[in-house]
């Protein structure tokens, strides 16, 4: 079954919020910290922003993966954030991740961003091996302290 990456619409936004809330129930196992936040509204202001970019991967009419970036106010324009990045539990391993990803990498190309970066949970070990894979670095020793780990990929011409 082909994967389709299309640009978020806004009336995409619940199912992107409930795609969201179980991908990260797997690497939270104690509870989601922001549980009582309406992940709708979140993602309804994430479509919509003008200055970012919201892509979903989709299956069989269905969303199984979402992405969202833009380049954060004070950082240069040739950087960009991926800000959420999310396969449907039931879909990993399938393709769907790197094809959003591929996605993701071809449009910062053609927008002519020359670095990336992410924040991953330090104990999500699965999405750091897929970063990991896909050519993401860490952009801070892996002992640091806090919750999250630092990542940057080098965006190249391809």
């Amino acid at each position: 079954m082909p994967t389709v990456i299309r640009s978020a619409l806004t009336a995409d936004a619940p199912d992107l919020a409930a795609l969201h809330a179980r991908a990260r129930a797997t690497y939270y196992p104690e509870g989601l910290p922001d549980a009582d936040v309406d992940g709708t509204v979140l993602w309804r202001g994430a479509v919509e922003r003008r200055d970012g970019h919201v892509l979903c991967a989709v299956r069989e009419g269905r969303i199984v993966g979402v992405a969202s970036f833009r380049t954060p106010e004070g950082e240069p324009a040739d950087t960009v954030t991926l800000f959420q990045f999310h396969v449907d539990p039931d879909h990993w391993r399938a393709g769907v991740g790197t094809a959003l990803h591929a996605a993701c990498v071809e449009e910062w190309r053609a927008d002519g961003i020359r670095l990336a970066g992410l924040d991953v949970h330090r104990e999500n070990h699965r999405a750091r091996a897929f970063y990991a894979r896909h050519g993401w670095q860490p952009a801070e020793p892996d002992e640091g302290a806090g919750t999250h780990l630092r990542m940057r990929l080098a965006v190249t011409a391809g």
